[in-house]
């Protein structure tokens, strides 16, 4: 047989699943290659973008890593939903700091980080002709893994009010004629990007909510320890029923600076676990078992050394703010999360987020992150991660006062 040895119609040939289209350019892409552009040239960019610890994992996960790296078992495939030791130091943490008591073997199962756990299980819940809810502005992955399985998503505001947030959803959801509730409802506090935080009533109000029209609950708390002025974040499961409609994704990523280790769990109701499980099971097969010994070592040892960390993200959220009230850019305070949420200052304003985040970039070499990445309710603010030591953050201050200065509208 002759074939002809023609160049590949790439167009034709690579063609994208139709879902492809649906998706926007991820909010941390251009101007992270933008920043990587500058850096390599020589520039010195002041990173305020991903929320990416700057901070190192503990000595005692480090050294405990080193130490199950000799043993040649560990390299082989991993229990897939976790190693019991790790499911029970997850149960014990619950128990011991909120109360809660769990099943290690059937309410609980490990991650590949939050995220990773967050999409899967979208997937598992979520398809064609179901609807969920997202409170907007919103870490994409709460949109977008919604989005990727199919579900039709209905956008609410974020609101630490829990009786405006199921007014919104009913008035959105509830009360049209052809549909009734969503099927899942997404919440993420303390909240990213925006730093709201709620109390335990919030949950109350919610759970019973949820539970009144079976809604399922997806609760991200990947912030739950990044707390300041004596706030402390509450679970959803500590709320009687909660397990009924609810399960909560928690991460080693902030709390105990061990992002790139890729370590997270979800807890709660058995049924949705045990979907996740099934799920994962077509996708990936567990975490390296050195990252669930050292998570252990973590979850058992480092309660202090997690509030010395809250502590200093609580200092540098006050000098940043305390240093841009100076310049004259007033942001307000929040009890949560490794982000300040900032209101793009009136002479600016009509930039726009992502055109003002350039503009920062430009002329005061620091990288933000724009708010309409997150949604357009996140339009007119623009997001800082507190990733930068105190004395950079200083100069990132003195750097974008310099720019304000010299700024015609």
């Amino acid at each position: 047989m002759n074939f002809e040895n023609k160049p590949v119609d790439k167009d034709n040939v690579i063609r994208p699943a139709a879902r492809m289209e649906l998706l926007p350019e991820y909010v941390f892409g251009r101007l992270n290659a933008e920043k990587q552009r500058r850096r390599a040239e020589g520039i010195d960019i002041i990173d305020f973008g991903m929320g990416n610890p700057d901070m190192p994992a503990s000595s005692d996960a480090v050294d405990k890593i080193r130490q199950v790296l000799d043993d040649e078992k560990s390299h082989r495939y991993s229990r897939a939903i976790g190693i019991p030791h790790l499911l029970r130091a997850v149960a014990d943490h619950y128990e011991s700091g909120y109360g809660v008591e769990l099943d290690s073997e059937t309410e609980i199962i490990t991650t590949i980080g939050s995220k990773e756990g967050l999409s899967h299980l979208s997937l598992a819940l979520l398809g064609p002709g179901d609807r969920c809810v997202v409170p907007e502005p919103h870490f994409p992955v709460h949109m977008w893994s919604a989005v990727i399985a199919g579900a039709e998503v209905t956008t609410i505001p974020v609101t630490d009010d829990a009786g405006a947030m199921i007014r919104s959803i009913e008035q959105q959801t509830v009360q049209t004629v052809a549909s009734g509730p969503p099927k899942v409802l997404y919440l993420n506090f303390p909240h990213n990007p925006t730093g709201t935080t709620v109390d335990l009533p919030f949950f109350e109000e919610m759970v019973a909510w949820c539970r009144k029209h079976s809604v399922i609950l997806i609760h991200d708390f990947a912030y739950k320890d990044i707390t300041f002025g004596g706030y402390r974040a509450p679970s959803v499961l500590q709320v009687p029923g909660a397990r009924e409609i609810a399960v909560e994704f928690f991460t080693m990523s902030k709390s105990y600076n061990m992002a790139g280790w890729r370590c997270g769990f979800c807890a709660g109701n058995a049924r949705i676990i045990a979907l996740l499980s099934r799920i994962k099971a077509f996708f990936d097969y567990g975490m390296f078992t050195p990252i669930q010994v050292a998570a252990i070592v973590s979850l058992r040892k480092n309660s202090d050394e997690v509030r010395k960390l809250a502590k200093k993200y609580e200092n540098r959220r006050d000098v940043l703010l305390e240093g841009l009230a100076r310049a004259g850019w007033h942001i307000p305070s929040m009890r949560g999360a490794m982000f300040v949420w900032a209101p793009i200052p009136e002479p600016w304003r009509g930039m726009g987020s992502y055109r003002f985040a350039e503009w920062l970039l430009d002329e005061a070499e620091v990288l933000v992150t724009p708010g309409n990445g997150f949604g357009e309710a996140g339009e007119g603010c623009v997001r800082m991660s507190l990733v930068e030591n105190t004395h950079r953050i200083r100069q990132a201050v003195r750097q974008i006062h310099r720019a304000m200065r010299h700024f015609t509208p």
